[in-house]
């Protein structure tokens, strides 16, 4: 009696159970990261007809907001708290100062609410030319 042996042949499939499980754990990530990546304030910008500026998308970027109420708010790139709270005109000079004497390349943008008066905005512009920021940018929404 003879035993015949059968060679076995190779399994020639990609085991895909890894992958789906690495896919819905990135699915799960991106719906928990992608509400909070709305940051911001709500206020009204004024239209102008001008062209957008080209902001380096590494550099680190402050923006200053006035509301339509006069409060100022202050933020550092892109870690926003829900609640923010307003800051004092005086405020704003002295951590703005800090923050430029430590990153003198970083990027100013100034957003204020149509319904805000200009003294207010006037008053922005001398400390933040004080706090050493030689040319803020302006932020606006396109003409409709």
């Amino acid at each position: 009696m003879e035993i015949v042996k059968k060679r076995r042949k190779p399994v020639a499939e990609i085991n895909v159970v890894p992958y789906i499980d690495v896919m819905l754990v990135l699915l799960i990530v991106f719906m928990v990261t992608a509400p909070l990546l709305e940051q911001g304030l709500k206020v009204d910008l004024p239209e102008a007809n001008s062209e957008p500026l080209d902001v380096d998308e590494n550099a680190e970027t402050l923006v200053i907001s006035i509301t339509a109420d006069e409060a100022f708010y202050i933020s550092l790139g892109s870690t926003q708290e829900d609640e923010q709270e307003p800051v004092a005109l005086e405020v704003v000079g002295d951590q703005v100062a800090r923050i430029v004497s430590a990153n003198p390349r970083i990027q100013v943008f100034v957003e204020g609410d149509g319904d805000s008066s200009y003294s207010s905005f006037i008053s922005l512009m001398t400390v933040l030319q004080a706090a050493g920021v030689a040319s803020p940018n302006l932020i606006t929404k396109p003409l409709e």
